[in-house]
This record gives C-alpha cells, structure tokens and sequence, in this order.
C-alpha cells in the first residue's frame, strides 16, 4: 500500500501518517529524515544534498526524488510506505511517477487533509513549544496546567517563529502556489480523496481508515 499525504502546514497529515503507518506496519517516510539519514551515513546522495543545504539552497527535484527512491527501496518499504511531504510540486511529482513506473509500481493512495487556511492560522498560532525540554502545548486543545509554562520541566513556553500568524500566512501562499495544484495532478490519476481535518484526530483516521479499506 503506496499512500501519500497531502494537506497545508499545520493540517495535521503528519499525525495521520504516523497512525496510518503504525497501522499497517509500513514506514512513515518524510524527505527531512531521508535527508539527515543520508548527510550522517555519508552516502554519495546525503554528500549531493548536503552541498545545496550547506549553501542554503534548496536540493533539487530530480536528487530529491533520487532519495526517497532509495528509502522505499529499503526492505522495511516492501510492503508499502506513506510519504510525508513529499511530493511538494508538480515536477516532484512527475519525477516520482516515472521513477515509480521504472520499477513497474504506483501511488495507490493520495490522501488531502482538507482544513481551511483561517483554522489553521487558528491551530498553529495557538501553539506554545517548551524553550527547555521542547514539549509542546495548544492553548486551546492541549493547555498547560498553568499559562505559559511546562507542565513537564516548570520552564516557560514560547511561540514559535513557524508558529506566528505571519509566518503561517506566507507557508499557506507557498503551500497554495506550489503544492495544491498536486490535488488535481493526483485526481486525474485516479487516486485521490479527501478527508475534513477539521475532526478531531481519531475521527479523521477514522475516515483515512475507511478509505484505505480498513
């Protein structure tokens, strides 16, 4: 089972990918692990990609799709795999599917957490991370026992640049330009649905978990 997920920063694709991979026992596989995996194993691909990192550049397409290419290459994939952020545009994915028919295989699964862009300002500007130990809170869904500090080491909370109304607003615009067109790219394939992340967390794997036929 090949499934990717889809949705805007903060709209929790992450979370259901992690649940839908402990799930079915498959990997849950993000480019920035495949990423910090290679540069600390030293592989020829880590090696490429930590040159553009380094210079502050994004790393390519075609290397990029190289790297997830060899991750679900790996026998702890052979059974299938949620991709995580992966593929973010149009030529990222177009790279993937021919890499994918190559091996005489393809996405079965594109998964779109559908939440709107004025929720998720909401959601992720809510969000206070620990500056110690980096546990994280939501004033409204998950508070602290008391206003801005941990409840596990007693420090105090911040709010994360990332986190910042503005920073969410510009993430969404990029998101919008760059990566929603991939909703129509995988609705002409054949393998799109939707899912309200709205929902609480169980009931949108519960959804995810219906779609997939579980």
């Amino acid at each position: 089972m090949k499934i990717i997920m889809l949705g805007a920063p903060g709209a929790g694709k992450g979370t259901q990918a992690g649940k839908i991979a402990k799930q079915y026992d498959i990997p849950h596989i993000s480019t920035g692990d495949i990423f910090r995996a290679n540069i600390s194993k030293g592989t020829e691909l880590g090696k490429k990609a930590k040159k553009y990192m380094d210079q502050g550049q994004l790393v390519p397409d075609e290397l990029t799709c190289d790297l997830v290419v060899d991750r679900i290459s790996d026998p702890d994939a052979s059974n299938g795999y949620v991709l995580d952020g992966f593929p973010r545009t149009i030529p990222q994915a177009e790279a993937l599917t021919n890499a994918l028919s190559k091996r005489n295989e393809k996405i079965d699964y594109a998964v779109s957490v559908e939440v709107a862009d004025d929720d998720i300002v909401k959601r992720m500007s809510g969000r206070r991370v620990c500056s110690d130990c980096g546990a994280t809170y939501h004033i409204e869904y998950q508070p602290p026992q008391k206003e801005d500090v941990c409840d596990k080491c007693g420090k105090n909370l911040i709010v994360r640049d990332d986190d910042k109304p503005e920073t969410v607003k510009n993430r969404l615009q990029v998101y919008h330009e760059q990566t929603s067109p991939l909703i129509d790219y995988y609705r002409r394939q054949g393998v799109l649905y939707k899912v309200d992340g709205t929902k609480g967390i169980e009931s949108v794997f519960h959804d995810i978990m219906r779609i997939l036929g579980a």
